[in-house]
């Protein structure tokens, strides 16, 4: 299961908090980037902890938390929401002049418990809804329209690239077949179609779980936005500035991992270079300590978090 809220959107209960705000280290009078606002419950945290002078930017795709935000904005002056994909990042905070000025930024990765619940988003295969799965759904295509039209070998590889589905070949296969009889369009057809199309089930996994993941993960480019996010946010925070990722998958934690390490390794020049590896670039990242995993009782008391983990690295150089 991916990003970790409680089980009603009207507890909204932000992941890993009190880790995320002693992660950041925040300065009062700091400029700060909330990359995937969701509900805003890991933004008000931030904001409790900011003088009037200190300022927050409120980023995120889905027209729901865009609304939230505009409410929160409202009541409080030192915060700004903008519609926009992590992945454009650094328009964001050049347009606003900030660039090299963040002194730190969250991304809290995968879906949100409000859009999970909400059937009429498509997110979920415990639910009956429209096939949609876009975090904005007025961009791009939604699942049922791109699974009308996919190859087989195509639904395969986004199953095992992005869902890293044992039985990618035969899901794909069963799609391909059911599409021939009916249109595709609802959740529950879908999740009943790889159901039937896996032999043998996993306890305490639904069996769908690996191909939602894929399909939703492919139709928003969500490691290609975050892979573009991560390279925009080192370039925009400033010196000392802080970046830190909640990540709900092996996948998603993998790419922040890499990109931590061989930033934090510096650039890896010839043997044969007649200059000292310290005199030509210096390492642009510090890796601060070990990922941060949610305490038991927060597991207890949101199941949603067991996945959940939090790594932070800290700017060093420009």
């Amino acid at each position: 299961m991916d990003k970790n809220k409680t089980s009603s959107s009207h507890q909204h209960q932000p992941v890993l908090l009190r880790e995320v705000i002693q992660a950041l280290a925040i300065r009062r009078d700091g400029i700060y980037i909330d990359g995937t606002f969701g509900r805003g419950g890991h933004a008000q945290a931030i904001l409790a902890a900011l003088s009037s002078e200190g300022r927050l930017l409120g980023v995120d795709k889905d027209p729901a938390a865009i609304a939230a935000g505009h409410a929160l904005a409202q009541k409080d002056g030192r915060f700004t929401i903008v519609q926009a994909s992590i992945g454009d990042l650094a328009r964001v905070v050049s347009e606003r002049g900030w660039l090299r000025k963040i002194n730190g930024a969250l991304f809290d990765l995968g879906v949100s418990s409000p859009q999970l619940e909400n059937a009429e988003r498509g997110f979920s295969f415990l639910q009956d809804g429209p096939l949609d799965m876009r975090m904005n759904p007025a961009v791009g295509q939604s699942a049922a329209e791109w699974l009308a039209n996919a190859k087989e070998k195509e639904i395969a590889e986004v199953l095992r690239v992005y869902g890293e589905e044992r039985y990618c070949r035969r899901i794909a296969r069963a799609i391909i077949q059911a599409r021939g009889l009916n249109s595709l369009t609802r959740t529950k057809q879908l999740a009943e179609v790889v159901a039937k199309a896996i032999p043998r089930w996993e306890r305490r996994i639904h069996p769908a779980t690996r191909s939602f993941q894929a399909i939703r993960i492919f139709i928003n480019h969500e490691l290609e936005e975050l892979r573009a996010a991560l390279e925009q946010a080192l370039a925009a925070l400033a010196v000392k500035g802080r970046l830190a990722v909640i990540s709900f998958h092996s996948l998603e934690d993998r790419i922040v991992k890499r990109f931590f390490r061989e930033k934090a390794r510096g650039e890896d020049l010839p043997l044969d270079l007649p200059v000292m590896q310290e005199d030509f670039q210096q390492a642009s990242l510090k890796v601060l300590g070990k990922p941060i995993w949610p305490v038991p009782e927060e597991i207890a008391h949101n199941p949603r978090a067991r996945s959940a983990r939090l790594r932070v690295a800290e700017k060093q150089t420009y």
